[in-house]
């Protein structure tokens, strides 16, 4: 029997905490890079991450549009078809909503909030060295 492969949505600050500063973030990120893992983000949540790199981390333009291409050939971009209003925090929600449009396992996340929810609509929330630990035991 063939396993399916684990779907993963990576919230915008594991990803800029891979890119930035490395660890766990940064290995689970290399797990998509190399194919071991499907990652699953949105447009909207793509548009965060590149806001967020070039406002608060001066990313020149040029790199940018390199980890753009990056995350198209290696993610799953899904549109919402649902729209979640559970947490105070409305960048939360559309995780919330990418994560079950693109029929996730897990959520990796820095969020305390979203990590507070422990599990959304089957969905497990989970730190990256959480997430790193699963997947050893598997």
């Amino acid at each position: 029997m063939v396993k399916k492969p684990v779907k993963v949505l990576l919230d915008t600050n594991v990803l800029i905490s891979a890119l930035i500063f490395g660890g766990k973030p940064e290995q689970t990120y290399n797990l998509v890079l190399d194919n071991q893992i499907t990652a699953i983000t949105s447009t909207i949540l793509l548009a965060e991450l590149t806001e967020t790199l070039l406002k608060k981390f001066n990313f020149e333009s040029i790199r940018i549009t390199q980890l753009e291409r990056i995350i198209k050939k290696h993610f799953k971009i899904v549109y919402s078809s649902e729209t979640f209003h559970i947490q105070k925090d409305e960048p939360d929600n559309r995780v919330l909503e990418a994560s079950v449009e693109g029929e996730c396992d897990y959520i990796v996340t820095g969020d305390k909030e979203l990590l507070t929810l422990a599990t959304f609509k089957k969905i497990k929330i989970v730190t990256a060295n959480q997430f790193l630990e699963i997947l050893e035991e598997v």
